[in-house]
């Protein structure tokens, strides 16, 4: 898909964090005061082998007690500053990881609600939902405990090599020496962990997709007798995923082996030539045991330090997926000038907004698809009074939504202008547009809550006795009466606790709840059995009364009285009229209707009836 194929490198500075801060800037006060107190508990983790080696200088090697009362008092206090200081940085850190996530999502989201058509023509919801969810994650976490454990880590490594320059010049100089060895090993390791763990995330996510489909497609696999073929598939990757994951095991434990090994030599060189000095008596055991405390943590620091880096470079392409999606600009939008009049979809200005009555025309419109090269239409023009019901009919795959998407406005023609009430339908927003128009489509589309929840999708502020009228119009009152806890009743993830046919009912239902001015019925009794059909036609012919609407036909006997028919073929109109001036043509409209109910009257003969 289009936005799957651009996983490709990039190189940005500061690893791209300039590019998300927009999002961070109103919190900088917070993340200075975050920063500052993590700071200061690092300094007094470095502080606390001093008070060791106060307490071995004074009380053992002087032998005398005389502070002690006062030095329990200092270390206690100290203590319980270390862990305020610890609860409040580590809090603020935590807080501004999930401030900085809801702030993006929240942005993915809403504009994601802005973008056309064709961009979720272009990219997959797994794609998607990858965006919004992982990579969003993914960088609130770096820019919280990611910047603090930079912050923590390099303040107490600073901390402590100037203590130890402070307290004794050349052996701080000894275990200076061996960092930089000690760092192109931690550096060579962590990389090589680094690229063993994004192919375990990218195996992960195959395997995942497997087990999918292997679940939602059950019966498609059953009735294929392609089992044997989709275990081969998951096996491979969970192989796959074996084997890179005992190369990761493999660089992690000599990760952790160099840096036993090296802590080993820098406590091996500190015991050597402090002990030399302490036997010479030019060091004090206290001081002996500052330097060995700081030899025995000085490399977990450099360790963290660079892991942090090696995730601030690999969150470069999160960072600039995110950037990308909030970049996308639609291909259908309101201008500035009638966003200031009529607001748009999150900020309406209703007050502006006039009565739509229904009237629409095509002046000489062309159209072609976003990612399409040939024209769709090509300098059509008509004219539909208020009230006219315009019926498409075609083959599956002729074009016949496009006439419907451009009314609609999920299009914009390539030339040529829809006007709505006599004015081009750009020179007002999409919402205002959007709310005068009922939708049904071929496959309906239920949210997860309750019926009531989702008839009032069409009108928030319908009552029950309205929900109940517009159900009784297309026959869906049973379906209520059924369900145990009435209006009350949950239809599940997508409606999948009712049947297609009964989610189709219920979006009728919707549909009718919001009284629009202009209808659209896109093939929408495909999913209802024939009598149930027959009864919502019957209501059809009373809800489209006086409303402008489109009927995208399944049947062609349902739309024999419609006050226009527009024939398409290979994305092309090549017929209009009524439905007798079409059969008396005796052109494509002809052969379709006589099609249809010759293949009708074939499966009456193979039913027996």
């Amino acid at each position: 898909m289009g936005g799957e194929n651009n996983e490709e490198k990039v190189s940005m500075p500061f690893f791209g964090l300039p590019r998300i801060y927009p999002f961070i800037r109103k919190y900088r006060l917070r993340i200075v005061l975050m920063v500052i107190l993590g700071a200061l508990t690092v300094l007094v983790d470095a502080a606390y082998p001093l008070f060791n080696r106060y307490a071995l200088n004074r009380y053992v090697g002087g032998k005398t007690l005389d502070t002690l009362p006062y030095f329990i008092l200092v270390y206690i206090a100290v203590l319980l500053t270390q862990m305020v200081l610890n609860i409040v940085s580590t809090t603020m850190c935590g807080t501004q990881e999930m401030i900085v996530n809801r702030d993006l999502r929240n942005a993915a989201f809403e504009h994601l609600q802005t973008l056309s058509f064709s961009y979720y023509n272009q990219n997959s919801v797994g794609y998607i939902h990858s965006r919004v969810m992982s990579d969003t994650g993914l960088i609130g976490e770096i820019v919280s405990w990611g910047m603090m454990s930079l912050v923590w880590n390099s303040a107490y490594l600073i901390s402590i090599l100037v203590i130890m320059l402070a307290i004794d010049l050349r052996l701080a100089g000894y275990i200076i020496l061996l960092l930089p060895v000690a760092a192109v090993f931690l550096t060579y390791f962590q990389r090589r962990l680094l690229v063993y763990n994004r192919k375990i995330r990218e195996i992960n996510s195959r395997i995942t997709g497997d087990f999918n489909e292997g679940i939602t497609g059950d019966r498609t696999i059953k009735v294929l007798n392609i089992e044997e073929k989709m275990r081969r598939d998951f096996e491979t990757d969970t192989v796959d995923m074996k084997k890179t994951s005992v190369r990761a095991s493999h660089y992690s434990a000599l990760l952790i082996s160099s840096m036993t090994m090296m802590s080993s030599l820098v406590l091996a060189l500190v015991l050597w030539k402090g002990g030399s000095l302490t036997e010479e008596k030019l060091m004090q055991i206290g001081t002996l045991s500052v330097f060995l405390t700081y030899a025995l943590e000085m490399l977990e620091p450099i360790s963290e330090i660079i892991e942090t880096l090696s995730h601030f470079v690999s969150i470069q392409v999160n960072i600039e997926r995110l950037t990308r999606l909030l970049a996308e600009k639609p291909d259908v939008f309101d201008t500035p000038e009638v966003v200031a009049k009529y607001g748009d979809s999150f900020r309406p200005k209703r007050e502006n907004w006039e009565e739509l009555h229904g009237d629409v025309e095509f002046r000489d419109v062309s159209f072609r698809y976003p990612d399409g090269e040939e024209l769709v239409l090509s300098h059509f023009n008509l004219k539909v009074p208020a009230g006219t019901n315009v019926a498409i009919v075609g083959e599956t795959g002729a074009g016949k939504s496009t006439l419907v998407n451009l009314v609609c406005r999920f299009f914009e023609p390539t030339e040529g202008a829809v006007l709505i009430d006599g004015r081009d339908a750009r020179e007002r927003s999409q919402l205002w547009l959007h709310s005068n128009i009922g939708y049904v489509l071929q496959t309906p589309h239920l949210f997860s809550g309750t019926i009531r929840d989702n008839l009032r999708y069409g009108r928030p502020e319908a009552t029950d006795g309205e929900i109940m009228d517009a159900l009784r119009i297309v026959s869906a009152d049973g379906i209520v009466e059924r369900m145990d806890k009435g209006l009350d009743s949950e239809v599940g993830e997508g409606g999948e606790l009712l049947s297609t046919g009964e989610k189709q009912l219920l979006s009728f239902a919707r549909a009718i709840l919001a009284d629009p001015r202009i209808l659209v019925l896109d093939e929408a009794t495909s999913s209802i059995d024939t009598v149930t059909e027959k009864a919502i036609q019957n209501a059809i012919a009373t809800v489209i009364a006086g409303r402008t609407s489109f009927v995208i036909a399944h049947r062609l006997s349902t739309i024999v009285g419609a006050d226009v028919i527009l024939v398409v073929r290979d994305g092309k109109i090549i017929g209009s009229g009524t439905h007798e001036k079409l059969m008396a043509e005796k052109g494509y409209y002809y052969e379709l209707y006589t099609k249809q109910f010759e293949e009708l009257a074939i499966r009456k003969v193979w039913a027996g009836e």
